[in-house]
């Protein structure tokens, strides 16, 4: 494998950026059909995925290939597979679906990747379907065997993943899912988190470029991972930076674990196939060098994550080493009496599975052991389990438990560490409100969790004595004892969740449309419970008993989004249904909308951490709607300097502009403006009503 580029890759990948600037400048943004331009996109992207594996790059051009030919098959083909193996899967499924309906035997396995981009946008109805079109093509041609041939388990697999998907989100855990910020997030992937006992340090894996160690990039033209850290003062953390060089190379630096105490960095180095190592804390709390971990935890097979319990006598870590149930396996070594890494042990079948097993992470009190699983009942490639231990002597673990959604997804989640409390969790994921790529996030419970209904006591029957038996030969008539009255029971009203019924229309014909629609928590962010009714119609269960802001977001491509502020009552014992109707308006030139949830710094143009769900929905719209051009306008109230808000507003919308571009989204789609002061909304005389209105960020479709 490769470090780095070598000078003529890089010359050639230099080359094949400057011809796609140069084809992009001689086109329409709208993109009309064009077969020859698709061509040149795809001789770029081609040439690029030959020569380095920068994926990402490869597949913004791919992208534009197959919109400006749609009936261009492979280059369609070839933006769904690279999105899958990006980030944005679930917007694979257009350019399948393309593929799909003008040949759908381009490829034996074409169903089953429909199912796959479905599975992993929520979509687990559609899934299942083209999952079971695939079943049927294999079912009639059993003797196929092309390289693009999904075996019968695998897709079985998948339709099992999808009925375990809608249950688990029909029913989400109650947690609450924060972003950690940009003080410890970046644009980059961010990932592997793991604090000490005190939860002010925190050291995790990234792909940044500010502060890492080598200019250079690696093949996939990002930026080699570096390991940073970051500490906390008072209630905020202070600014990530990058640990240094003892431990960091000029390549690929990953940490995985930190010992409770936060003297023991372990870190995973791709030396013999993948192996851990370890750094000590010295005395003036800089880190000692790099050593392989001794004993016989490394192997010639490769060794992915580790975990060491508060005493120090028992490390878990996931190996591919042969012996095991399959692929990697989760094991467990103890310190013989020499204090040497010696014993070695599987941890059996109530832990491990035919399917890969790894990120173990063991509890501050050593009873709950955390680890991620592709196999068990799963929603799709990795999900986080739990097991407590029963009996370390006899090596037996509970059933381990899946975390649920929110947690988990259709996605593979990897690697959560917990805290010394045991109420509190932290772990990377893709998420909507993401920053970038992968960004870490703090798990807590939700402080309105899920109860159960108060379940009536029933007194017990009085007793009533019986007369004594008296002597036969002396006859005694017993009156009959007199009945008393039953207690009255007294039961407690049961709470019945709240049904919240979401219809999705066209504003213009009033006619239902299909969409996504998601509901959680304004403040905390927990996800309410759905279930998709079918013609637009979607059915939340909202548990909590105290009123509070939810904010509901709907998607469709073609149509603006909106991410929308609604209050409910909590639940009571009486039944409530609320029903709430959601028009949808088509993107159609002039249509404009506020993008009421961007945040900026005090008279900055830097978004707040808040902002990036909003901004996330804007470049998704952007994606979906390939040939949108639209204007971002500035506003501010009429506060201060009229030429300074000027400049301010354009400064703001020139950071939305950037965002976009930076995903990818090409410049000449987005136009910015700076407004000022000059269209209010409401009076500047009063903050609520007024000024807090005017200062907003608005898009206006130009053309589509």
């Amino acid at each position: 494998m490769k470090h780095f580029f070598n000078m003529y890759s890089l010359s050639r990948v230099l080359l094949f950026l400057c011809v796609f600037t140069l084809l992009g400048s001689q086109t329409l943004v709208a993109q009309e059909q064009d077969k020859e331009q698709a061509k040149l996109y795809l001789e770029q992207a081609e040439l690029i995925l030959a020569d380095t594996k920068a994926e990402d790059l490869a597949r913004d051009i791919m992208v534009t290939a197959a919109n400006y030919d749609t009936t261009f098959i492979k280059a369609n083909f070839e933006a769904g597979r690279l999105y899958m193996v990006t980030v944005g899967k679930e917007l694979a499924v257009k350019y399948f679906l393309r593929v799909y309906r003008q040949d759908a035997d381009y490829r034996f396995d074409l169903e089953y990747w429909i199912g796959s981009s479905y599975q992993l946008g929520l979509q687990f109805d559609r899934a299942t379907d083209f999952y079971t079109r695939y079943k049927n093509k294999l079912t009639k041609k059993a003797s196929y065997q092309g390289k693009d041939k999904i075996e019968m388990k695998e897709v079985d697999r998948r339709i099992l993943e999808c009925k375990n998907g809608k249950e688990f989100v029909a029913d989400p855990k109650p947690f609450s899912i924060l972003n950690m910020g940009r003080e410890v997030n970046s644009e980059f992937e961010d990932y592997a988190p793991v604090l000490n006992a005190n939860e002010d340090e925190i050291i995790f894996t990234t792909r940044r470029r500010d502060g890492n160690t080598y200019e250079n990039v690696a093949e996939d033209n990002k930026p080699y991972e570096d390991i940073f850290t970051a500490s906390k003062s008072g209630s905020s953390w202070q600014r990530a930076k990058n640990i240094g060089t003892t431990i960091n190379t000029k390549f690929f630096d990953s940490n995985l674990a930190f010992s409770p105490d936060g003297n023991t960095l372990f870190i995973y180095k791709d030396e013999g196939n993948g192996d851990i190592f370890y750094s000590e804390r010295k005395k003036d709390g800089t880190w000692s060098a790099v050593e392989a971990l001794p004993g016989l935890i490394n192997s010639s097979y490769r060794e992915s994550s580790v975990s060491i319990t508060k005493d120090g006598e028992h490390l878990f870590f996931a190996s591919e080493r042969p012996g095991g149930f399959g692929g990697s396996d989760i094991y467990v070594c103890t310190k013989d009496s020499r204090g040497e890494w010696s014993k070695v042990k599987n941890l059996g079948s109530s832990i491990n599975t035919e399917y890969d097993e790894d990120g173990p992470y063991i509890d501050y009190q050593g009873k709950t052991l955390y680890f991620s699983s592709k196999g068990r009942k799963g929603m799709g490639g990795f999900d986080i389990f739990k097991t407590n231990l029963l009996n370390i002597d006899k090596n037996e673990w509970s059933e381990p438990e899946n975390m649920g959604y929110p947690i988990n997804t259709p996605d593979s989640d990897v690697f959560i560490s917990g805290t010394k409390g045991g109420d509190k969790w932290y772990y990377s994921s893709v998420r909507e409100d993401g920053l970038g790529y992968s960004d870490i996030y703090i798990i807590t419970p939700s402080k309105d969790e899920k109860k159960a209904p108060p379940v009536a006591t029933k007194e017990p029957e009085p007793v009533i004595e019986k007369p004594k038996e008296t002597p036969k030969e002396i006859p005694v008539i017993v009156p009959p004892a007199e009945e008393k009255p039953k207690p009255v029971v007294e039961t407690k009203p049961a709470t019945v969740p709240v049904k919240y019924v979401v219809k999705v229309v066209d504003s213009d014909s009033k006619n239902p449309i299909d969409a996504k629609v998601r509901m959680q928590t304004l403040k905390d962010k927990v996800i309410v419970g759905s279930v998709d009714q079918g013609g637009g119609v979607f059915e939340f269960t909202i548990n909590s008993t105290t009123a509070k802001e939810y904010r509901l977001s709907v998607e469709r491509e073609g149509y603006v989004f909106q991410n929308v502020t609604v209050k409910v009552e909590g639940a009571t014992a009486k039944e409530n249904t609320i029903t709430k109707i959601i028009e949808m308006r088509k993107l159609v030139v002039g249509v404009v909308s506020i993008l009421r949830n961007i945040y900026f710094d005090i008279d900055k143009a830097s978004f707040k951490t808040e902002s990036y769900s909003e901004l996330n929905k804007l470049e998704t719209m952007m994606k979906q709607n390939t040939g949108l051009q639209v204007e971002i306008g500035g506003h501010t109230d009429s506060s201060g300097d009229r030429v300074l808000n000027q400049a301010l507003s354009l400064r703001r919308a020139n950071a939305v502009k950037n965002f976009l571009t930076s995903k990818g989204i090409d410049t000449r789609r987005v136009k910015t403006v700076g407004y000022g002061e000059t269209k209010p909304l409401a009076s500047n005389d009063d903050e609520a009503e007024g000024r807090q209105f005017n200062r907003r960020v608005e898009f206006k479709v130009l053309g589509n």
